[in-house]
């Protein structure tokens, strides 16, 4: 019954909850969860804001930065704008160039990567071509070594603008700090500097975050997680501890082990088998938590281990990213039109859930179902 009862997702509209009714209630009081920043939004900020400031920095390195950037925008430009010279571009290099947009920081590092894409000497011929100052050696070989460094940046950014949970989080920047470290060995003194700067940006705007014990209970509770993207022995034996503490803390005062209803049993046997009775085994948050951490990484694990299952759904409520959000205003845009300006606030929210959500338009999903 327990464990039916926390399958059971019971919908309670707003209204509702924010009606004069519960106001007058001095038991329901209402409180908003706690705020966090958006992910993506904060890494985007370290690949605009931290790397330019310490590609800047340095006199040698700021002037191949401005002019290979530069260079690179000038055929962005002719592109984008002539006809003719979108033709000259898939005549030499055999594709298009793509344009990088303001609102989207990808898109400037894809657009830099096909620019790389291209082989120098092709790349020179279409600037002649278009008419653009051609790239030296060293300013190609700066944008070579700008898209190696960042590539970990913009798969973070993918990761976070999906439909993850918020455990997702720290592993992610975790292995972004990991990942641009490795690449130290493999650049030049242009920008050897490039992957420190990066990881001490990530450490400085995540800062309340790294330690946060709501963002690491997040994390562990993720069997896709757990505590494998931890190095550190101690601070996963740290983590480790702090589950144990709060599946103390959430477990019901009766839950047991040993708690399963006894099969019916005849008068006359009972009598016969008149053993000692044996104590029942009390509950042990070390025994849940190291079964947990031994089991699959397959997310439907979490059945099995009531106490995790709970921490998991309090603590990976929220997303990482405001991106999913985003989009659901962009598709609530759809919906809306003008002409159906008409419908009703239930109806809206059904035509969104039906058209967006795709646990409920999809195959019908096992888990919490």
């Amino acid at each position: 019954m327990e464990e039916e009862s926390l399958d059971e997702v019971t919908f309670v509209p707003m209204s509702d909850l924010l009606s004069a009714e519960h106001e007058r209630d001095a038991e329901a009081q209402i409180a908003l969860p706690p705020h966090h920043r958006c992910a993506s939004h904060t890494i985007n900020l370290v690949t605009t804001n931290d790397v330019d400031k310490y590609l800047t920095s340095i006199a040698d390195v700021k002037v191949v930065y401005r002019s290979s950037t530069a260079k690179c925008s000038a055929l962005w430009t002719k592109a984008s704008r002539s006809s003719t010279a979108s033709e000259a571009v898939e005549e030499v290099s055999k594709r298009k160039l793509l344009v990088p947009t303001s609102t989207r920081w990808n898109s400037f590092f894809d657009s830099v990567k096909r620019v790389t894409e291209i082989p120098m000497h092709e790349l020179n011929t279409l600037c002649t071509k278009l008419g653009v100052k051609g790239f030296k050696d060293k300013e190609y070989q700066f944008l070579h070594e700008y898209c190696t460094v960042t590539r970990p940046l913009t798969i973070a950014l993918d990761i976070l603008q999906a439909d993850c949970p918020y455990g997702t989080l720290l592993p992610t920047l975790e292995a972004l700090m990991q990942r641009a470290l490795a690449l130290k060995h493999t650049l030049s003194s242009m920008t050897a500097g490039l992957p420190d700067a990066i990881v001490q940006a990530v450490q400085t705007r995540f800062a309340n975050l790294l330690d946060d014990r709501g963002a690491l209970l997040a994390a562990v509770s993720c069997p896709k997680f757990k505590l494998r993207w931890m190095r550190d022995a101690d601070r996963r034996e740290q983590v480790k501890q702090l589950l144990q503490d709060e599946c103390c803390t959430i477990a019901s005062p009766r839950q047991s082990s040993a708690s399963v209803a006894n099969s019916p049993v005849h008068q006359g046997e009972a009598d016969f088998f008149d053993f000692e009775a044996q104590p029942e085994e009390a509950y042990s948050a070390e025994k849940e938590v190291m079964m947990y951490l031994s089991s699959s990484n397959d997310l439907q694990v979490l059945h099995d281990f009531v106490n995790i299952k709970r921490i998991f759904l309090k603590y990976n409520t929220p997303t990482p990213s405001s991106a999913p959000v985003e989009r659901l205003f962009s598709l609530g845009g759809l919906v809306l039109t003008p002409r159906r300006n008409r419908l009703s606030d239930q109806r809206f929210e059904k035509l969104l859930l039906m058209r967006y959500n795709h646990w409920f338009t999809g195959p019908s999903p096992q888990f919490l179902a």
